[in-house]
């Protein structure tokens, strides 16, 4: 259950105990929140590791040949050893279970399964469940979990949903983020009081570079928000009726991307290079504890 939820929900329906947990049918191991903590998919007496990991490639990175393993507090893939009390049984393909295997991880020999699944680790074996790999993205050399950002979104009263994604930016590496949102009221919706909620609530490189207002957002049969297709249409003015914003790092507000700002901005030709005009729009640096 998204964090932000958690106590609402408890309010609501009088839930003393919230008893999530985590699991997958070829999983070797299971997460469940037996001691009541808020916001945790649970605890397990099973060996796993949270370590850090590359979004482009999606894989676990490794320095001087072994996994980095991740602290308290910080996002990473999550990883669960392959012993005999915990066996991976595998897929029909032995193909496909081989790439779920990072063998030689922390010293030679040792096996352990790629869940796929980006987890925040509590301290005391638990875990709070954050995002799958596949909904991260990396900006200024950081990687962005799109459910943090989404849920720092929907903590603004205006907004009623939010959909976070990555889109590439010409003359700059990796994505920049975009945020598709619904409004509960366009009334009180303000771009300048929206940008320092984020500030407040995501470190610098994690706020939305870009937003788009949309009436509603496109569902998958699962209920999930689809993607795919606002990814593909990035934030061009020129291809997208709904309304832009962009961020200013002048003003520190999200102002209209309309399609005289969108050329001012030089996105309407080829990249002249490293001089291309992102920084501007990148918010304004400032610490922030992740962790909390």
């Amino acid at each position: 259950m998204r964090p932000e939820l958690w106590a609402r929900f408890r309010e609501r329906f009088g839930i003393r105990h919230i008893n999530e947990f985590y699991g997958a049918s070829e999983c070797n191991l299971l997460f469940t929140n037996a001691f009541n903590i808020d916001q945790s998919c649970g605890f397990t007496p099973l060996s796993y590791r949270v370590v850090a990991y590359d979004p482009d490639t999606e894989k676990p990175l490794r320095e001087n040949g072994r996994l980095k393993r991740l602290g308290t507090g910080q996002i990473g893939l999550l990883l669960t050893k392959i012993t005999k009390r915990a066996p991976f049984d595998g897929y029909t393909s032995e193909a496909a279970s081989e790439r779920k295997l990072i063998r030689d991880a922390f010293k030679a020999g040792d096996c352990w399964f790629n869940t796929g699944d980006l987890v925040r680790p509590m301290g005391f074996k638990h875990v709070q469940f954050v995002d799958r790999l596949g909904d991260t993205f990396r900006w200024k050399g950081e990687n962005v979990a799109t459910t943090e950002v989404e849920q720092a979104l929907a903590s603004y009263p205006p907004i009623a949903a939010a959909a976070v994604y990555g889109v590439e930016v010409p003359g700059h590496e990796g994505r920049a983020g975009m945020a598709a949102i619904t409004l509960a009221s366009d009334t009180d919706f303000a771009p300048a009081r929206l940008a320092g909620h984020l500030n407040g609530r995501l470190p610098n490189y994690a706020v939305p570079v870009f937003l788009r207002v949309r009436a509603a957002l496109e569902t998958t049969s699962t209920f999930k928000v689809s993607k795919v297709t606002l990814k593909r249409e990035g934030f061009s003015p020129h291809a997208i009726q709904d309304r832009l914003y962009v961020l200013d790092n002048t003003s520190g507000s999200y102002v209209p991307l309309t399609k005289e700002k969108y050329q001012q901005l030089g996105y309407g030709r080829p990249p002249t290079g490293a001089s291309h005009t992102l920084s501007t729009l990148s918010g304004t640096p400032h610490e922030h504890d992740t962790t909390a």
